[in-house]
């Protein structure tokens, strides 16, 4: 893992220039810029606050903050996880052309997205105010579990880039997969409340075996809720996501001069 720390450093300032260019060129065309960052989650929070807190009744506290807690967490994971299936063969010209870590790719578009994530943050803290939520000791907890969502992102998008180099389809696999632990993750319900009188086994399965669902509620408990998280399960994920880096880059370490000939 030296290796990977000394190239982390080496290359750090084409990951800064890459992610800048790349949120550039994301608005370059449009009207309202950046405002999208912002105006697209929110939107998406406004329709399933709509649909499942009027509609299906759900019945959950400051449930326009809950939904909009679990969307920014949401659509930081499945945005990188997408991203990084087919990053290698999107770069062809780079990486044909000159060496390039291929994990640096991965940690372009995790600034990326961890930017856009950042300015939903603050739209969180808006909307704190507009709810009166005085904030807790609690909201510390917020740091280790965003801190476990970029890890565990980058280890899952270190391992994928490896093998859609070799899977083309791998994709349309992974936007299936994606939409299940979607549903599975407590998005727009809380596990606990709808699975846990009467399924408690698989709540615990559902809410601390699901890794996403575990941090968005852990989210929720720090931001909203104000209560404690499980230290317990987020040192197990902690273990599991640094397992999954050193995986991904030791696959990609290997493999990287034979990415160029498969492209």
């Amino acid at each position: 893992m030296g290796r990977f720390f000394r190239d982390t450093k080496k290359f750090r300032n084409y990951i800064v220039y890459a992610a800048k260019a790349a949120l550039k060129n994301e608005v370059v065309d449009s009207y309202l810029n950046w405002v999208w960052w912002i105006l697209e989650p929110f939107c998406f929070m406004l329709i399933y606050a709509f649909v499942f807190g009027v509609v299906f009744n759900t019945k959950e506290d400051y449930f326009p903050i809950f939904i909009y807690i679990g969307l920014t967490a949401w659509n930081f994971f499945s945005g990188t996880i997408k991203r990084s299936v087919r990053i290698v063969k999107r770069n062809k010209g780079i990486v044909s052309k000159v060496y390039l870590p291929k994990f640096v790719l991965n940690q372009t578009e995790i600034l990326v997205y961890g930017f856009k994530m950042l300015i939903s943050f603050a739209l969180i803290v808006c909307m704190m105010v507009v709810f009166r939520l005085s904030p807790s000791i609690y909201l510390l907890n917020v740091i280790p579990l965003v801190f476990l969502l970029l890890l565990l992102s980058f280890g899952c998008m270190c391992i994928l880039s490896h093998i859609g180099v070799f899977i083309s389809d791998l994709n349309k696999v992974i936007n299936i997969l994606l939409r299940i632990v979607f549903y599975m993750s407590g998005i727009f319900y809380s596990i606990e409340n709808r699975l846990g009188p009467t399924y408690p086994n698989l709540a615990v399965l559902f809410g601390k075996i699901n890794p996403m669902a575990f941090i968005i509620q852990g989210l929720r408990n720090s931001i909203v809720y104000k209560q404690p998280i499980s230290w317990q399960y987020l040192l197990m994920w902690y273990a599991i996501a640094i397992g999954l880096i050193c995986i991904g880059v030791t696959l990609i370490y290997k493999n990287e001069n034979t990415y160029v000939k498969v492209i």
